[in-house]
């Protein structure tokens, strides 16, 4: 590291300049011929270092929803507003109470946090509704008919919401929607038309295999937002977080189905998982860590906790040991994991990213 970029790093230490404002400026300085010997390491320059690296990891992934205090105080109002309001007229009168909200505080004020919570309000809204109306026909549906009829209620009202406010959760949700109702539009299909019982033994593969699908269509549409905007300045990142957010457990997941229902649906929960399936969860918690490593996306980490949690407990009971020892191990394993992935993302990132051609890296959140 340079004098110049200690001084830059000392600079966005004190907030004077953000961590990306740094990474551009030294593009910036880099291409017009500044260079400055290297400086004799020392403890301020190792503590720069650290600092720099402890900004990069805290702006490196920072959905734009919350942007003070007022921003909270105002959402608590909604969520405590609207809880009342459903409580004494139901969905009658919270649907207009939310597009009201929105006007308001969305559209015209541009509020982040509360836009968020609008949103999640919606899809409450939609929630309720949709069981209460496709409930009254549970008993003629199907299943799947019944889950198919859910799922379609939700893609146009978050679309028609974030045409009219823009929020980026409003549409990640819609493409959420939408994947949902392919994947159970395709299960039916599968049911009905092709006669294919998913209920049977030889079918259960069918299920993860085709929710992989759609969450690898969900996984593709996020990183095409995250390629669109590697500095990660516009919505689009933020559309990409909260698409990455549901894409993650639903990937680890369907894997995790695909590994367990080979071997007639054990899980951890009834202690019949096998070491093999055990080491098979960690190879796939790991591999997930590592793509977010790669992508600069910390949901690819946190969804995989569980799963790691449950695999060191069952590797650990076909040792014999205590009930209390395995559960704390696990615990601290877990733990310990996480920490030290936190504590050095940045440095983990900068080896795995080296590692990769420039041809991939290049179209990646830069690693600083």
């Amino acid at each position: 590291m340079t004098e110049l970029n200690r001084a830059l790093a000392g600079a966005a230490e004190k907030g004077i300049i953000s961590a990306h404002q740094l990474r551009d400026l030294e593009v910036y300085l880099a291409d017009r011929g500044f260079r400055f010997a290297p400086a004799a390491p020392d403890a301020a320059a190792d503590r720069a270092d650290a600092a720099l690296d402890a900004l990069a990891a805290e702006d490196s992934e920072q959905p734009r929803f919350v942007r003070g205090f007022h921003d909270i105080l105002i959402t608590i109002g909604i969520v405590v507003a609207l809880i009342g309001l459903w409580g004494l007229t139901g969905p009658l009168a919270t649907l207009p109470a939310i597009l009201v909200l929105a006007e308001i505080l969305v559209r015209r004020q541009r509020l982040a946090l509360p836009s968020v919570a609008l949103t999640l309000a919606l899809v409450h809204w939609v929630a309720m509704t949709s069981m209460w109306l496709v409930d009254d026909h549970a008993e003629t549906l199907r299943p799947l008919g019944f889950m198919l009829g859910y799922v379609s209620a939700f893609p146009i009202p978050l679309g028609l919401f974030y045409l009219r406010y823009r929020v980026p959760l409003a549409l990640a949700g819609f493409i959420v929607s939408i994947a949902l109702v392919g994947v159970v539009a395709v299960l039916l299909g599968l049911d009905k038309g092709l006669g294919i019982d998913l209920a049977s033994g030889d079918r259960f593969m069918v299920l993860p295999l085709t929710m992989l699908v759609g969450a690898l269509a969900v996984f593709s549409i996020a990183m095409r937002y995250d390629v669109s905007d590697p500095q990660r300045l516009t919505t689009r990142s933020d559309i990409a977080f909260w698409l990455h957010l549901a894409a993650a457990p639903a990937l680890l997941y369907s894997l995790m189905g695909l590994v367990f229902l080979a071997n007639g649906g054990a899980t951890w929960w009834d202690g019949q998982a096998s070491f093999n399936q055990a080491a098979s969860a960690i190879v796939i918690v790991a591999l997930f860590m590592l793509v977010g490593l790669v992508i600069d996306r910390r949901a690819f980490v946190t969804s995989g906790l569980l799963s790691l949690g449950g695999a060191i407990w069952t590797v650990l009971s076909k040792t014999n040991a205590s009930l209390d020892s395995y559960v704390f191990i696990a615990l601290a394993v877990v733990g310990v994991t996480v920490l030290f992935i936190g504590i050095f993302w940045q440095r983990l990132r900068r080896m795995v990213i080296d590692l990769l051609p420039e041809t991939i890296t290049a179209r990646l959140h830069a690693a600083p």
